[in-house]
């Protein structure tokens, strides 16, 4: 069996990563068809995951790909997540991973209201809310509160925690969204706010897309994904590969058969797969600094981590296994940054010498620049950095 060492696979993640200047893309589409898609639900991350990865990356190249272009799509998938995909890979992710997404928020959705005393027949109230929003966005774009507005059935909402201390309530309107946007049904359409939050407006995906989104078999679309998946992220394991996909071992399994996937060995003892023309090294590449967001998408790759993360986990990941903005050194994780004032403020958790720290000022410098004085204040900080303190001299 052929095995492939940690060092191996550092030098693969710059390379196919596009983390480091040498292999940085040209467009925000490639720098999303580099990670198979980008992480979106941190407003800000996603902005800052294009600027880490594209040559003079602007706000506005994003926007306008999203938004006049239409070249990238905001979309539920994998593990209930919202990523930014290529049009391209939209069938793909919809019939691998949406599709399932949609019915187990239906099923849910259907079990609240129902467990609420809102009604009695639960699916057919889940159908005539659905209709009354595809209806209520027949004539163009809508926030979900403009929705509510246009069509009473939305109105109300669910209670949840009772007694409890995080107890709070949910509108309808916004659940009934998250179904419809895993279906395939509706797309974000715009952002009414900055860059670094979210107030969504909606549209139906024909109109805005102006085509359905296709349809795929799913074990088709499942292989086609894990082999993206493997191009970009090999070798993984199949804990990995499930983890990711949000899929079950049974699927991940065959979607590895299907692909002709080659188990190659890891260091620590265990096993993990590549495509079968990609068993030769890399070989290695220059030294590298990078800072990336929280929910970067290379941070987010794989679940079994220790091979890039080391005894950092507790400091970098919250308790909810979401990944704060972090410092990345030669393909592993030291640390830890925050915005301070619009300031990149660095967080080390080792010693990486005078040589390197000066080049993750030099970054940190780039990174203040581009900011121009916004402070980004992730959904899931790094508890090393929450709150921001300056780290030492």
């Amino acid at each position: 069996m052929i095995h492939l060492d940690d060092d191996e696979r550092r030098a693969r993640l710059a390379r196919r990563h596009a983390v480091t200047e040498p292999f940085r893309v040209s467009g925000v589409e490639a720098a999303a068809d580099a990670m198979v898609c980008l992480h979106a639900t941190d407003p800000a991350g996603l902005y800052l995951s294009a600027w880490a990865r594209v040559d003079g990356f602007t706000v506005p190249d994003l926007d306008r790909a999203f938004f006049d272009d239409r070249t990238l799509v905001k979309h539920l998938a994998m593990r209930r997540t919202l990523f930014a995909v290529t049009r391209d890979l939209l069938p793909i992710v919809q019939a691998a991973s949406s599709n399932r997404v949609a019915g187990v928020e239906r099923r849910r959705l259907e079990k609240e209201v129902r467990e609420a005393g809102l009604v009695e027949d639960a699916e057919r109230w889940f159908d005539e809310v659905t209709a009354a929003a595809v209806d209520g966005l027949a004539d163009g774009p809508l926030t979900a509160a403009q929705l509510r507005e246009r069509e009473p059935v939305l109105e109300g909402s669910i209670a949840y925690g009772h007694g409890k201390s995080w107890a709070g309530s949910f509108p309808v309107v916004s659940r009934v969204m998250t179904c419809l946007q895993a279906a395939g049904t509706i797309v974000r359409a715009g952002n009414l706010g900055s860059w670094t939050s979210s107030r969504p407006t909606w549209a139906l995906a024909t109109d805005w897309l102006g085509e359905p989104i296709p349809p795929m078999p799913e074990d088709v679309a499942r292989a086609q994904l894990v082999e993206r998946w493997l191009r970009r992220f090999g070798p993984g394991t199949t804990l990995d590969l499930k983890w990711w996909l949000g899929s079950t071992l049974t699927a991940v399994r065959q979607a590895l058969r299907d692909v002709g996937a080659v188990e190659v060995s890891l260091d620590g003892g265990g096993s993990g797969w590549v495509l079968p023309d990609d068993t030769d090294p890399v070989g290695p590449v220059e030294p590298w600094v990078a800072l990336l967001p929280a929910l970067d998408p290379t941070t987010m790759a794989w679940f079994e981590r220790d091979w890039y993360l080391g005894p950092h986990r507790a400091q970098v990941f919250d308790t909810a296994g979401n990944g704060g903005a972090t410092i990345w050194v030669d393909g592993r994780i030291v640390g830890g940054w925050s915005t301070k004032d619009g300031a990149a403020d660095l967080v080390l958790l080792e010693d990486v010498g005078a040589d390197v720290r000066a080049a993750l000022d030099t970054e940190a410098d780039r990174l203040t620049a581009w900011l121009h004085g916004t402070q980004v204040m992730p959904r899931f900080p790094a508890p090393l950095v929450s709150p921001p303190r300056r780290s030492p001299a």
